[in-house]
């Protein structure tokens, strides 16, 4: 059985182990652009829509010019919600450009736009740091731990980290559900390339059947 587990742990992470960061083209460093960028994303993947049509609009934002808490606040709203549309990202689009902006100005007033000096703030306490991303409007319990199941490539205190949804989907695909037997097998994969891959075999079911069918 174990030696079946790590077979579909590969063939899930080979097929499907990207990072929703890469997807939406952020190239993540422990820089304040990239991890403003990194803080949007979960924010438009919270919402009741998918994963795809988020990650279009986070495009969507970045190819306006958006791609730093200055820039998203100096933005009309009428900027922030064309620009969500372009992404396909409708329903929600004027509220959550509301958001984008108030999160965009807090961030600057209080952390001088940088997200580094909120984790100095938390003095690199994860759950704290966790507390301290839902200060931003638009930024709950989910839109947390998707921001930090990111982060943790580039934030080691953050890692490991497999939260609840990732551990839906190792169930979802017949894995353990505890998150060292899931490392171990998993190997020399980042646990943030683990944790995404395990997201979308939970949110996507043609994801999880095709990594079983991969794995025989």
């Amino acid at each position: 059985m174990g030696r079946d587990q790590r077979r579909t742990v590969r063939e899930l992470v080979d097929a499907h182990g990207q990072t929703y960061a890469e997807e939406a083209g952020i190239r993540l460093k422990d820089t304040p652009q990239p991890l403003y960028r990194l803080l949007v994303l979960p924010h438009l993947l919270s919402a009741r829509i998918s994963a795809s049509v988020a990650v279009a609009a986070a495009r969507a934002l970045s190819e306006a010019g958006l791609r730093d808490p200055r820039r998203m606040a100096s933005a009309t709203w009428q900027e922030q919600v064309d620009a969500l549309g372009r992404g396909g990202y409708r329903r929600y689009d004027e509220r959550t450009a509301t958001q984008l902006g108030e999160a965009a100005e807090l961030l600057t007033e209080r952390w001088g736009g940088d997200l580094r000096r909120l984790r100095d703030e938390a003095g690199g306490d994860v759950e704290e740091i966790r507390r301290l991303l839902q200060e931003f409007p638009g930024v709950g319990p989910t839109g947390a731990d998707i921001f930090l199941r990111e982060a943790q490539l580039v934030w080691p205190q953050a890692a490991p980290r497999l939260d609840r949804k990732a551990l839906q989907g190792a169930e979802r695909l017949g894995l353990p559900g505890d998150q060292n037997r899931l490392l171990a097998l998993a190997g020399k994969t980042e646990p943030a390339v683990l944790a995404a891959a395990l997201v979308r075999a939970a949110v996507d079911r043609d994801v999880a059947e095709d990594t079983l069918d991969r794995a025989g």
